[in-house]
């Protein structure tokens, strides 16, 4: 699509959301000219002044008008009689008030009140401390919503040893996390691929900073940044359907009704670098101008150095004897790594939200994130490769093996920022600007965001020599879970013997940037008579552009340069064997040129390096692509008894493709750019239902429509033809189809006064138009890569969970709280392959989470396990080259003491398993990666001060 066709749709676009708006005030406009009632607004917090969601607001002599508080603890209920009134909010943990109110036509009372914390058990009275307070909010928020969710209270998150959002998340019914150097990093909800869930803030999709997808880099977001992390498990026809598996709601902090400073201070060590951690965080919100203004800002920062013991392997099990034939052989490694990380990670974040208001009927809101996170990595790879079999003369036996090696130093310019390692720079900020007015019985919000995320490399260098003859090797794959190969003779591998390669410098740069706009009405409307019912509609405008910009040079020495790089040692090399190898230390890495070395050379010297533009290496990834969402819903949410609700709707959203990249034969000649451009629009309905069998016991079901849209980089119509050299050509494809799912789901919920919940599920997805991988054969004989749609997917699985305080138990045993959930996912998957034996991707069998905690009115003690079964991560050609994310273990145990109320001193210990990120090939005993981070320690501070 040309540019001017592409600015003429995003104006008409504009336009038709200049009609809704209009159609939405002469719609305001007509329930205001008829409003004959009052309305109720209010505002709940807890004894610290803190908002209080999830609150159930009835008033007692008007059977079934009421109302349920949001995220800031308000509420409102609309067309409410005029005269005396009682308002009872009933809270799970806090005790039940109630408060006479005072209505007038046309008028919207206002009432703020503080709860109280406090469950009575029989005789007794149950004391929240802070963890069970968080839990309660969370609970509430869980128990009162249409849809089925999962909520998770900052004071939750903040008693797990969880740095980061990812780390979090994953202790959450149906998620499990794929780690990145021993961080929680992409999640997989109820089997869905990362690419098929989508991860908002405050609402809003976050840009992705990764080049070729829309994934969320979860180990981005502090977890002390977040006030609430909501999984919508069933969307609602007013949130974004790119949803498959589910959404996940990152909600930032709001403003306190006094004074609040908190903090966090800490330090800690890591057990794989022998390296210290520094942590801190910085909370402070206050209200001002009689209330009119509310604050909060939130700062955080992490520093830690860590790494991460690799070993990779590729598995054959074809070789060509010596006749030249190929033939079946047992397995063997055709190649492997031993890799050693060196990394620093520092993650700054910061947020700013205020809310202002003009008066009882209208609000403003500004929030504001800002997150900043350096990696800064040195890697250095032995990689042997190039290994064959050798077989004995009547080509029946294998007798031996051979091969040559590589051994390569990454890293980066020797300045004060990069500091001779390869620097990562990701960053993602957000403003947004809101509004919530309201008229008479009408409720209008509206919001207008801009966001950006980036990814920036700047010189990125490797540098590598390779030995100049093959040598025979020491094959030793008895123990497959840990297979080894090296050199028989350690003459072979004599630094002198190796050889320069190559010298490389690469220049990384992406970012993704949203801006949103978003317009909600609602209003009351009911058709059942003397039942409540709540009408809403709204339209949604997103523009994104993303843009990736790489490049590439390599470099030789010229004859007047004195340093000689001719073999490796004649350079500054440094030893990284690690007799605690966590892998083993038979896996001896050896020595690498050294990155302070690689770092200092002055590259774009002329009179030293001769440059030479790579463009094999980057032409084909580079891309730009702009995308316009538009769409628009409305639903009703429905009260038909005192006990059954339901809500529903239907979403409309239409998608604008605009794509450009390059067209690249014999992997460096650029014939041209290519575009393309698609549109298409998705009709989404879906229902959720609600029956609530008692007070505590509460039976959801929901039917919804969601989709998830093709990976960016897959969308590209970008062309690499390497048929001269490789027989290969790969194609992007901008006619991807959306994925698309048909979803149903099932959940019944018992709640404890206790601060607990009893919960069980089942879930089924039928997936269609699911994007898979082609490979066929063009008339040339070259294989063809593209992807396609056309797999399609049934995911069906069970949720249990349980959170429960024992508090029936004696003594001080009623201290004792257990937290469990567990999922079984089954998945059939055809169209990928052309087995029809394999599940789909990405899919779990079996997660299960538990924590067993110790609390009393000063110390609170927990260990917590998080186990996710293996999966099936990449389909090959064959059962034997399928590749599969293995099954992990964490166990973490952290505890606090509160020396007084206000002050808290804790400690947190992760991942005491040691356990590694490990794929297998084909079976699990066959290795293909296992990388270890070993375990980390932290000891701290943290503080919390009120003045309400």
């Amino acid at each position: 699509m040309p540019r001017s066709t592409f600015a003429l749709l995003f104006t008409k676009q504009i336009l038709f959301m200049k009609k809704v708006l209009l159609s939405l005030v002469f719609a305001i406009s007509a329930i205001v000219s008829y409003a004959q009632m009052g309305n109720v607004k209010g505002t709940l917090r807890d004894e610290n002044g803190l908002a209080l969601p999830g609150a159930t607001v009835q008033l007692t002599d008007l059977s079934n008008i009421g109302a349920v508080s949001d995220i800031d603890g308000s509420f409102v209920i609309f067309k409410v009689p005029a005269g005396e009134h009682t308002l009872k909010i009933t809270y799970i943990g806090y005790k039940e008030i109630e408060q006479k109110v005072s209505v007038q036509d046309g008028v919207s009372s206002t009432v703020e009140l503080n709860l109280e914390p406090g469950v009575v058990l029989g005789q007794e009275v149950m004391v929240l401390g802070d963890r069970l307070k968080g839990q309660a909010k969370a609970l509430n928020r869980q128990k009162t919503n249409a849809n089925i969710t999962n909520i998770v209270a900052s004071d939750q998150i903040g008693r797990f040893p969880d740095a980061n959002i990812g780390d979090a998340v994953k202790r959450i019914p149906g998620i499990t996390i794929q780690n990145d150097q021993g961080e929680a990093r992409n999640i997989i909800i109820r089997g869905m691929a990362p690419q098929l869930n989508s991860v908002t803030l405050n609402g809003d999709r976050i840009p992705s900073a990764e080049g070729d997808n829309r994934n969320i880099q979860m180990d981005l977001i502090p977890s002390d940044m977040i006030q609430t992390i909501e999984v919508n498990k069933a969307v609602t026809p007013d949130m974004d359907a790119d949803a498959i598996g589910g959404s996940v709601n990152l909600v930032t902090r709001t403003a306190p009704s006094g004074m609040r400073v908190s903090g966090t201070l800490a330090s800690g060590y890591n057990m794989l670098s022998e390296k210290p951690i520094y942590t801190g965080a910085f909370i402070l919100g206050n209200r001002f101008f009689e209330d009119k203004l509310g604050a909060m800002l939130s700062v955080s920062y992490n520093n830690h150095d860590f790494g991460s013991d690799n070993v990779e392997a590729e598995w054959e099990n074809e070789a060509e004897n010596n006749a030249g034939d190929d033939v079946a052989v047992d397995p063997y490694i055709g190649e492997t790594d031993i890799r050693k990380y060196q990394v620093q990670r520092v993650r700054r974040s910061a947020s700013l939200n205020l809310d202002y208001k003009i008066n009882e009927n209208h609000k403003l809101f500004i929030k504001s994130m800002y997150n900043w996170r350096d990696d800064r990595e040195n890697r250095y790879r032995l990689r042997t490769r190039s290994i064959t079999p050798i077989f004995d003369t009547d080509d029946a036996t294998v007798i031996g093996f051979e091969g040559e090696q590589r051994r390569q130093s990454k890293g980066g310019i020797g300045n004060g920022r990069i500091d001779n390692r390869r620097l990562e720079d990701q960053r993602v900020k957000r403003l947004a600007l809101s509004g919530e007015h309201f008229f008479g019985n009408a409720k209008l919000t509206w919001m207008g965001s801009y966001a950006k995320a980036s990814e920036e490399r700047p010189n990125e260098r490797y540098i590598s020599y390779e030995s100049s003859d093959s040598f025979e090797l020491n094959h030793d794959v008895s123990d497959p879970r840990f297979p080894y190969v090296g050199a028989a003779n350690s003459s072979d591998i004599a630094l002198g013997t190796y050889e320069f390669r190559e010298i490389t410098e690469e220049h990384q740069y992406t970012t993704d940037e949203d801006k949103n706009f978003r317009v909600d009405l609602e209003l009351p409307l009911s058709i059942v008579s003397g039942q409540l019912g709540k009408f809403k509609a709204g339209g949604r405008l997103r523009s994104k552009s993303k843009v990736r910009d790489n490049s590439f040079f390599s470099y030789e020495a010229t004859d007047g340069n004195a340093q000689d790089f001719s073999i490796l040692s004649g350079v500054p090399t440094r030893n990284q064997t690690d007799a605690d190898f966590l892998a083993g230390s038979e896996y001896q890495a050896g020595s690498f040129v050294d990155a302070k070395f690689l770092g200092s050379l002055d590259l774009i010297n002329s009179s030293l390096f001769d440059e030479s533009d790579e463009p094999a290496e980057y032409l084909a990834g580079n891309y730009s692509a702009d995308e316009t969402i538009t769409a628009g819903y409305v639903m009703l949410d429905q009260q038909f008894t005192s006990k059954f609700s339901a809500l529903g709707g239907i979403r409309v959203e239409n998608t604008s493709i605009d794509y450009i990249g390059n067209r690249v034969e014999a992997e460096e000649n650029l014939i041209g750019e290519v575009s393309d451009s698609d549109s298409y629009t998705n009709v989404l309905p879906g229902l959720h239902m609600k029956y609530d069998a008692t007070n505590d016991l509460i039976i959801r079901a929901a039917w919804t429509n969601t989709l998830a849209r093709p990976n960016y980089y897959d969308l590209v119509p970008y062309v690499d033809d390497r048929s001269e050299d490789d027989d290969e050509i790969f194609l992007g494809n901008s006619s991807l189809k959306p994925t698309k799912s048909m979803n149903f789901d099932f959940m019944a919920e018992n709640y404890f006064k206790s601060i607990g919940l009893i919960s069980a599920g089942y879930f089924y997805k039928n997936v269609e138009d699911f994007v898979f991988t082609s490979v066929t054969e063009d008339s040339n004989g070259n294989d063809v890569s593209q992807p396609k749609n056309g797999a399609e997917a049934k995911v069906s699985g069970v949720e249990f969970s349980v959170q429960r305080q024992l508090d029936f138990l004696p003594g001080a045993l009623k201290g004792l709280g257990v937290y469990v959930n567990y999922t079984y996912t089954d998945s059939e998957a055809t169209g990928v392959t052309e087995r029809d034996d394999l599940g789909l991707p990405g899919t779990a069998k079996n997660m299960f989470n538990g924590s067993l905690s110790f609390e009393t009115s000063k110390l609170v003690l927990r260990a917590s396990a998080n186990y996710s079964s293996d999966y099936l991560d990449e389909a090959g050609g064959s059962a034997f080259s399928d590749r599969y994310y293995d099954s992990q273990f964490f166990l973490d145990i952290n505890g606090s003491y509160a020396v007084t109320p206000n002050w808290r001193v804790f400690f947190e210990a992760n991942n005491l398993t040691n356990q590694p990120l490990r794929y297998y090939q084909g079976v699990q005993e066959r290795t293909m990666q296992m990388e270890y981070y070993n375990s980390r320690f932290n000891i701290g501070l943290k503080f919390d001060l009120f003045n309400n």
